[in-house]
């Protein structure tokens, strides 16, 4: 899986709260399960929670443990 890193805008908006990207501590997701598409933004971890949060991406995403 290769990547292009490239920095982004200086007016890139949070892909949640749709705060300029660089005010904050940006952090920036790719879904390389699909194919490494194009980066998503976040100004902060708690847009990036609050997105996974509201989108329900954990949602059957864990392994299933049994004690037995």
């Amino acid at each position: 899986m290769s990547t292009t890193i490239e920095t982004p805008d200086a007016e890139e908006r949070c892909a949640y709260c749709d705060s300029r990207i660089f005010d904050h501590d940006p952090i920036c997701v790719r879904d390389c399960d699909a194919d490494c598409g194009s980066p998503t933004y976040f100004c902060n971890y708690a847009c990036l929670s609050a997105h996974v949060d509201s989108e329900g991406l954990t949602t059957g995403a864990s392994c299933e443990w049994s004690p037995e």
